[in-house]
């Protein structure tokens, strides 16, 4: 491990003079970052808070963060564990503010001005909380419930036990306190719903063992299913889920499961081309320019990141670190990606600028995911 101290010349990339230590106040200023980042650490039950390039905190009591998932909604932070809690924290304090079990097993929520919906696996049922996670309101489904989204007054998800989808809608239309009522099922949509995606008034739904994607128009409230097919008329049998895709105004980039492929299409499904890559991908993250495309693997290739020009569709850089990749995200204020390095116990800098490693930062346990707060300025 790496103490804090050496690493501060190559944090702010800033020359000691002499035996002179840097003003550390002066250099958080002169950063002018309103960025804080918040790691899921996956084995200790917590989050690690990194500030101004440097470990900073670890937020503890979070439960099983095996599949832990952070969300912001204005200034109000939301955890879900994936032994079924929600906790409500303040970003800012880094203090945990409220917690409420919905179920034994959940992974999947959202959040609007006046709810937090969670789909659970065990339970079997949709919980609608307020902000302040007080129930308001319980859908038994008899299933494991997955691809929950919001869309105007409704919300949505996938029953995967019932290979169904069900539509919510708020009777109060948001008003105030939701009521949510039944407003529509789609029968026989596809065999075990996984996974689900909005793109625009599409709610887009994946399946374990049907070889097409079901889509309900949200305004017409009507389904249809799309056969993907790979560029030598080959249909996709497995799509991986959908929060490893990348949607940019111009194409969607899918890892291909079981094979060394990105596959690219237009975004009403018609095929591009396929990418080579290193390793079988797992996960694509588009900056938020669009202009790249950061793709992680899994197997032997774990430890790599390969970099895809999206204008040519080619890989232009490559960077390989010392322990198995989890999770990516790009910065949208400062030309940085983030990569946590689960074996080596660190968060990677990349970058983007030049295509460099800039730094390390420490001191950060087992993590996976990666989320950025944007403070208050």
């Amino acid at each position: 491990m790496k103490p804090v101290s050496l690493l501060l010349g190559i944090i702010f990339a800033i020359p000691l003079i002499g035996n002179a230590a840097p003003d550390i106040n002066a250099l958080i200023k002169a950063s002018g970052s309103t960025e804080k980042i918040f790691v899921v650490e996956r084995e200790h039950e917590s989050l690690a808070v990194i500030e101004n390039g440097l470990p900073k905190s670890h937020m503890k009591h979070m439960h099983n963060m095996n599949h832990g998932v952070v969300k912001f909604y204005g200034r109000d932070g939301y955890v879900i564990s994936r032994d079924g809690y929600v906790i409500k924290f303040d970003p800012e304090k880094e203090v945990i503010l409220k917690e409420y079990k919905t179920s034994d097993s959940a992974i999947g929520f959202v959040i609007n001005d006046y709810y937090v919906a969670v789909a659970n696996y065990d339970k079997k049922s949709v919980d609608i909380l307020d902000r302040d996670l007080n129930p308001i309101q319980s859908f038994a489904t008899g299933s494991k419930n997955v691809g929950i989204k919001i869309y105007n007054d409704y919300l949505v998800f996938s029953q995967m036990d019932n290979d169904k989808i069900t539509v919510l809608r708020d009777k109060n239309r948001g008003t105030k306190t939701p009521d949510f009522e039944i407003y529509k099922e789609f029968e026989n949509v596809g065999v075990m719903p996984f996974d689900a995606m909005i793109k625009d008034n599409h709610f887009i739904t994946g399946f374990f063992q049907s070889p097409f994607f079901g889509v309900v128009d949200l305004d017409t409230m009507t389904y249809k299913k799309i056969d993907i097919l790979l560029g030598d008329r080959k249909p996709v049998l497995k799509v991986p889920h959908f929060g490893f895709w990348s949607i940019s105004n111009g194409n969607v980039f899918i890892p291909a499961v079981g094979d060394n492929k990105v596959l690219v299409y237009t975004p009403d499904f018609k095929f591009v081309t396929n990418i080579e890559t290193e390793g079988l991908p797992v996960f694509t993250s588009l900056s938020p320019d669009e202009k790249y495309l950061a793709v992680t693997f899994s197997g032997k290739k774990f430890p790599v990141i390969q970099i895809i020009d999206t204008a040519t569709l080619k890989v232009i850089k490559r960077f390989e670190f010392d322990g198995k990749v989890l999770h990516v995200r790009w910065s949208k204020q400062r030309p940085n990606l983030y990569v946590s390095v689960n074996d080596a116990n660190k968060v990677a800098v990349i970058n983007t600028n030049g295509w460099w490693l800039s730094r390390e930062i420490f001191q950060i346990n087992k993590p996976s995911g990666i989320f950025i707060y944007e403070k208050a300025k």
